[in-house]
């Protein structure tokens, strides 16, 4: 069962599918809300205050409704699993209002992310292991962010990533079998 871990929703279920995804265990997203905001406090970056929280693969929505529970203003979900989508959209309406969430069937890996950049403080990418080049979609999305967005990045511990040199890697955990990458502007 999966449930959110901090905020206003902290404790809420979410509904999930057994095909097809796996939601970011409550270790991880304690784990990443921690880091991003340590660094957010650090670095005077404001994350919630009117911001938007990108979820690239979002699944069943776990890291963006995370984000809107703890004080996110919206989410900006890409998804594009017909099966997911369905539980990801009833997700959604149990814990956001109709304006904090945009949901986007399309393939992030295809897209050219026509999106509003401006305040979207933290972009979430978490695609399925070994699948997919994550250094091209990290190249689309360093021409679009702002200088203070912070990227995370859950790969498998075999992925093969190459971080752009206009990319600044400031912190990197480890969770079994998996790694997320945090990352910002050079």
């Amino acid at each position: 069962m999966i449930k959110i871990t901090g905020g206003k929703f902290k404790q809420k279920k979410l509904d999930s599918i057994n095909d097809f995804v796996r939601p970011t265990s409550s270790l991880k997203r304690e784990a990443f809300f921690s880091i991003i905001e340590s660094y957010a406090l650090k670095n005077s970056i404001n994350l919630y205050k009117s911001k938007v929280f990108l979820d690239l693969f979002a699944g069943i929505g776990t890291m963006g409704l995370e984000s809107v529970s703890r004080g996110m203003d919206k989410v900006i979900f890409f998804e594009n699993n017909i099966e997911v989508l369905n539980v990801l959209k009833k997700n959604c309406l149990a814990i956001c209002e109709n304006d904090q969430f945009k949901i986007y069937e399309e393939d992030i890996v295809n897209s050219k992310l026509e999106i509003e950049f401006d305040n979207i403080s933290v972009v979430y990418i978490d695609p399925p292991y070994q699948k997919y080049n994550l250094t091209k979609l990290l190249k689309n999305l360093i021409n679009k962010i702002k200088d203070n967005t912070l990227i995370a990045l859950e790969a498998g511990l075999k992925d093969k990533i190459e971080i752009p040199k206009s990319l600044n890697l400031f912190q990197k955990k480890k969770y079994g079998k998996t790694i997320i990458y945090f990352l910002k502007l050079s």
